[in-house]
This record gives structure tokens, sequence and C-alpha cells, in this order.
């Protein structure tokens, strides 16, 4: 009974190398972050737009950051609050990640501690003003809060992997997407 299943066996094993033979054609780090230069075509704004809408984020509440070291988790990209977007971006290094999120709303001195930092509720919120930007801390967590037209800006990272120079740069870096940086944010048709 053994001798009939290593015959079986033979050409299984024999087959792996051939099957294998395509595999690792992708390149190192594709997907793996926003890169605005592909050269693949890039979808016009209106398709884009669309592809953002179909998951259930409004497209004017799409932004993205740049921070040293930090890329873009593109499976991490996804709906925050009602209609806004949240993206996190991750440190291969440290394996420290900052969230940036965009929310409709606003916040003000009154506001803003009644607001939890991270979304984490039951603990307490600390906030200072720090340029036009709130610095807030609470429960292991810190972020910075930007009050735009409308909507609120938010970088997050745990207080002990992140540093508060690191989410005010992160912050100050944000921006609307170019089409190209857009495509790389959002999953394909």
């Amino acid at each position: 009974m053994i001798r009939p299943v290593r015959v079986l066996l033979l050409p299984v094993v024999l087959l792996i190398p051939v099957l294998l033979t395509g595999c690792g054609t992708q390149k190192a780090g594709a997907g793996s972050g926003v890169d605005s230069s592909a050269s693949a075509a890039v979808p016009s704004r209106a398709e884009l737009d669309a592809r953002v809408s179909a998951l259930g984020i409004a497209p004017e509440l799409v932004y993205v950051t740049k921070s040293p070291g930090y890329a873009l988790a593109q499976q991490s990209v996804g709906v925050y609050g009602d209609d806004g977007f949240s993206g996190v971006y991750w440190a291969k290094e440290t394996n420290a990640q900052i969230q940036l999120s965009v929310e409709r709303g606003t916040m003000t001195a009154r506001s803003c501690p009644k607001q939890p930092v991270g979304g984490i509720a039951g603990e307490r919120t600390v906030c200072e003003r720090d340029g036009d930007a709130w610095y807030r801390a609470g429960g292991g967590r810190h972020e910075y809060a930007l009050v735009e037209k409308g909507h609120v800006l938010k970088v997050t990272g745990d207080a002990t992997k992140v540093t508060r120079a690191v989410l005010r740069s992160a912050l100050h870096a944000a921006h609307r997407p170019s089409d190209a940086e857009l495509a790389a944010v959002v999953p394909p048709a």
C-alpha cells in the first residue's frame, strides 16, 4: 500500500517547481504605499471619485500624507464615521503606526476634551492649542487635529511609539491627493 502512494506523489512533487516558476514576479514593495510615480495610466478623476464613493467615502474627505519611514497600508483604507476617510501609515523599521482620519465636523476648546483620542471612549482627553491645530492626548494615544472647511483632519499614534514631532510633521504634510496618489490609495475597480 505504501508503494502506490509514493508513485502518486512523485508527479505532484515534480510539478511543484514548474508551478512556482511564475511566482515572485511582483516588484518588492508593490502595493505597500502611495507611489505617485507609477507608470501605469491613471484613471480619470471622475472614475477615481466613483471608486471612493463606492467604498462609502465622500471624495472630498480623502487626504494623504507623507512621513519619513512610513508607508500607507492600502488594506487599511476605509470609511471613518459616516462618510469620512481613514488610512494607516506603517513604519517597517519600528512597527509604529500613524492613523490619518478625516470626518465631517468641528472642534472647539469646549468640544475638544469631550471627543476621545483615536475614537477610544472612556479615557480622559487633554487638549492644547499648537498653532492652528489641537494637540490631544489620552488613553496612551496622542494626535493632532486640524479643523478645515466643515471637517476635522486627525493624525493619531501610540504615545510610546510615535513622537509628537512625527505627528505634527504628518499633519502639516497632509493634503488632498493628486490623481496618481488617489489611484494608489483606492482599491482597483
